[in-house]
């Protein structure tokens, strides 16, 4: 890492009547960078990072349709660049990359990233599976079964085991967790299948992502900018907004207490910020807010962009401290009541209408107003953005390979790794079980065999003894007492019906 002792502490955005800088020191206090499609808000983005990188700051960015690839490769000087570049008094405006690595879930566009089951937590997980409250239910109990029974869950093959050791426990599991239906496990089992066929599978498992990786500098104590390559990823929104949630959650919760450093220690970009909130639950929401709202005592700057300012909830925008918005339309009562709404949040500046200037604004102009000192903020400013020093546009497949080459994080990352966890210790129970059971039913089926043998071998008890004759004829002494028998029963009656007739 170089020495950043040199390096500057604002990055320069363009001029209004007077250059407009976002301070390094505010930086953390979080942004939003909004405006219509093609009105300029990924050079915005573009030109912020490069700054962020130059002060020592790494960054984080979503790359949605391949063009911030471009950050890693120097610009090429065009006559409306350096038009622009003598407008604003960027002097001089030399061209060059920034200190990129390139990442992807998908390991196709850059060094995988990959998180465990685990990590992900069911709060997220029953979010990216769209699971109703029940379906979480279960869920969550499968993380504590997990947690009980000392159960790795590291991809979705060892969560599908869990599931499968649940629905074939339901009963057991309901007197001592709560009600378990098979058919809410069988839900999440569905549900499974179909977050496997849109590539989730690629995410779970290990090695996991070290955080940390995300901090570096380079050699000359430029903050590295790493790039998520998202434009597959945007095919499964979903999986885009639980994805990058997940990563701010999971800076929230391993990151160190720093208060408000002189510049911050991550800033992270969330392009197509509305897919974080259309139709996240109450919960999730307030989890969102939370992780926003205290993230920054980490360091940590989140700047989310977006093409509707309004896609952002009230508890959240209230703390994005630095805005730059570029051009709204407003054709539709609902598109003004959107302009009016954006134009509220800038503090005004007498020199004219905040609502007027916002469908006004040209490609490449913006309205700015970032904190000043004391985290006040500034008046709005009508405003040139500055060109970027990198190339506007995708990298090529070469030049994207040849910075993966460069990046050491391919050997820690690229090779995945497969050690014991749910799915193999539960196959192996479920396997010693059937090993049992069939003992059981040998031991069962020998006894048997040994009965019906030693059935057909055992001697009568008679055996051995003479046969006692059977005859039908009374002996003598038999004869005599039943005679006897009978004579006496006949005087019983007769005396008893003389008796009756004498009355």
């Amino acid at each position: 890492m170089g020495d950043t002792a040199d390096l500057p502490h604002a990055v320069f955005l363009g001029k209004a009547g007077e250059p407009q800088f976002l301070d390094l020191k505010y930086a953390n206090r979080h942004g939003l960078i909004a405006g219509a499609t093609g009105v300029g808000k990924t050079v915005t983005l573009q030109i912020i990072a490069e700054g962020l990188s130059q002060a020592g700051t790494p960054v984080f960015v979503a790359d949605v349709k391949g063009d911030l690839a471009g950050l890693s490769q120097p610009g090429e000087m065009k006559d409306f660049l350096a038009e622009r570049a003598e407008t604003v008094g960027l002097d001089p405006y030399p061209m060059a990359g920034a200190p990129v690595r390139f990442w992807d879930l998908f390991g196709e566009k850059g060094h995988p990233i990959r998180a465990t089951v685990t990590e992900m937590g069911p709060l997220l997980l029953s979010r990216l599976l769209d699971l109703n409250e029940t379906q979480e239910g279960v869920l969550t109990l499968a993380f504590r079964l997990a947690d009980d029974e000392g159960l790795a869950l590291l991809d979705l093959e060892d969560l599908r085991a869990l599931l499968t050791e649940i629905a074939g426990r339901t009963k057991a599991l309901s007197a001592e967790y709560g009600h378990v239906s098979r058919a809410s496990v069988g839900a999440i089992q569905r549900r499974l299948l179909t977050l496997e066929e849109q590539g989730a599978e690629h995410f779970f498992g290990e090695p996991a992502l070290d955080l940390n990786d995300f901090l570096h500098t380079d050699e000359d104590g430029r903050g590295v900018v790493n790039i998520l390559a998202a434009d597959r990823l945007m095919q499964t929104p979903k999986l885009y907004a639980t994805f990058l949630l997940w990563l701010l959650s999971e800076l929230f919760e391993e990151l160190p207490e720093v208060g408000d450093p002189d510049r911050p220690k991550l800033v992270f970009f969330f392009d197509e910020a509305h897919l974080l909130f259309d139709d996240a639950p109450k919960a999730l929401l307030e989890k969102i807010e939370q992780v926003v709202r205290l993230i920054r005592s980490k360091g940590v700057g989140v700047f989310f962009v977006t093409q509707n300012p309004a896609d952002i909830p009230d508890g959240v925008g209230s703390q994005l401290g630095n805005r730059v918005q570029h051009a709204l339309r407003a054709f539709t009562p609902r598109e003004q009541r959107v302009v009016k709404a954006a134009a509220e949040t800038f503090r005004p500046n007498p020199e004219f209408r905040t609502v007027d200037v916002i469908t006004q604004l040209g490609v490449g102009e913006a309205l700015v107003s970032t904190l000043k000192k004391k985290g006040v903020p500034g008046v709005v400013q009508r405003t040139l953005i500055r060109p970027p020093s990198s190339r506007m546009g995708p990298a090529s497949e070469a030049e994207r390979a040849a910075v993966m080459a460069r990046s050491p994080m391919g050997a820690k990352y690229d090779r995945p790794i497969d050690r014991i966890s749910a799915h193999e210790i539960l196959a192996e129970r479920a396997e010693r079980r059937a090993e049992e059971e069939e003992k059981a039913r040998a031991r069962e089926a020998q006894e048997a065999r040994e009965t019906r043998r030693a059935g057909k071998r055992a001697p009568s008890t008679t055996a051995g003894r003479p046969r006692r004759r059977t005859s039908r004829r009374q002996s003598v002494a038999e004869a005599a007492f039943k005679s006897a028998a009978r004579t006496l029963a006949r005087e019983l009656v007769r005396g008893l019906l003389g008796g009756l007739k004498r009355r």
